[in-house]
């Protein structure tokens, strides 16, 4: 029997690396696992060997104990990995394929998934629309912060790579297909950027710089990003963008300094509900629908917000009554007088995935650069949690097999 080694929830600021069995086609019960999920038979599925799984923010809510996870829940959305095993009913991957795992598990099948809605399929979690690895509340599927990972619907989810050898080769690149870069250019579409825009991205964490570079890629005539964190904004900078210390005054203020305008074409708000208070440096309180309201502020009338910010509706860890189960103080009508578009919700990372990774495959872009891709083995998952949770200016990348070289 193939031993498997995984990145576990434990407790609120603990994660542990432990045993954990090797994955079979069929779901079996276990931490956060749906009691409707428990033996659903998988023979669509493969099995990977993980190459690269990174770190993500939303697993760090999920660490800090600002979900309802449980404990001993394996963590890990962001999969690329060899095919080493399929099921009897798939019929195109292959073993030894290299691909990229979306991080949305869809069906493949269902009224959302067939109208490119993969984000909120109607078929793989029990609770309700849409489901993702290793995250709390989407059905219990297994983590891919391990050494294997079971995915299911292979021929619709999986990502091929047309050549492995080249895969390999920009793999830290590859890597950020399974969720950062399509949820930044997510980010970046629905807030409406294009040739010539003014953008703001909210938060220069990985997805917000992800964003920012989205925003490059579509041709937006400036970016600025805003954050209390200097080294972050300091790698935004690294690629060209133009940044704000939200701690210095308000974002319409500094906009107006940059641009002669206190508003931008188009905004993303990258932070989410963990959102702090602008324009107090340290003492910056969490309010979260500040980061919502400051961009409502500072888009132009007719403009438009995407949103891949998380917001949740459980929360243990909130200011506030309201705020535990997600009922925040929006400034709608605000945004009602501007005519603001808002666009929420998972990224459908099939909608954009395979047209990102032509783009690194021809050099358009280097996401790892933008983000600060570091490499990791499992082993150092916990380390590298706690240095994120401290603000590391870093994408942690944990490669369990030594395969990326680093």
């Amino acid at each position: 029997m193939t031993t498997n080694r995984a990145v576990s929830y434990q407790s609120p600021g603990t994660v542990r690396v432990i045993d954990v069995d090797y994955p079979t086609f069929e779901l079996k019960d276990g931490p956060g696992v749906n009691p409707a999920n428990v033996g659903r038979k998988v023979p669509h599925g493969v099995i990977l060997k993980t190459l690269t799984t990174n770190i993500c923010g939303s697993d760090q809510h999920m660490v800090r104990g600002r979900t309802t996870a449980p404990p001993g829940l394996v963590l890990g959305h962001e999969i690329t990995g060899e095919v080493v095993e399929v099921g009897p009913d798939v019929e195109f991957i292959k073993t030894g394929d290299i691909v990229s795992v979306p991080f949305n598990i869809a069906c493949g099948r269902c009224r959302n998934c067939k109208t490119g809605r993969t984000g909120i399929c109607l078929n793989v979690n029990p609770d309700r629309p849409g489901s993702a690895y290793g995250y709390v509340d989407m059905g219990g599927w297994v983590g891919g912060q391990a050494e294997y990972v079971l995915v299911p619907y292979a021929d619709w989810n999986l990502l091929v790579f047309p050549d492995p050898d080249q895969a390999l080769a920009k793999i830290l690149d590859l890597t950020m297909l399974s969720d950062i870069f399509p949820t930044g250019f997510h980010g970046a579409v629905t807030a409406g950027v294009g040739v010539g825009s003014t953008v703001y991205v909210a938060g220069a964490g990985p997805v917000g710089l992800a964003a920012a570079a989205s925003a490059q890629l579509l041709g937006a005539a400036v970016v600025i990003v805003g954050d209390l964190n200097q080294d972050r904004l300091a790698q935004a900078r690294s690629f060209g963008c133009e940044t704000i210390n939200v701690a210095d005054g308000t974002v319409t203020e500094q906009l107006e300094q940059l641009l002669g305008v206190p508003e931008v074409d188009a905004a993303v708000d990258a932070v989410g509900f963990e959102a702090r208070s602008e324009g107090h440096g340290a003492t910056a309180t969490e309010a979260p629908a500040a980061v919502l309201n400051s961009l409502m502020a500072a888009t132009a009338a007719g403009g438009s917000i995407g949103i891949p910010g998380l917001y949740v509706t459980g929360d243990p860890g909130a200011v506030d009554a309201a705020a535990r189960v997600g009922t925040l103080s929006l400034s709608l009508g605000t945004g009602w007088a501007k005519s603001l578009s808002f666009t929420t919700g998972q990224c459908p990372v099939m909608s954009y995935n395979r047209q990102l990774m032509m783009a690194i495959l021809h050099d358009k872009v280097q996401i790892a650069d933008a983000v600060n891709a570091t490499v990791i083995g499992l082993e150092d998952a916990p380390a590298g949690y706690a240095d994120f949770d401290a603000g590391a200016a870093t994408k942690y990348v944990i490669d369990p097999h030594g395969c990326t070289g680093k």
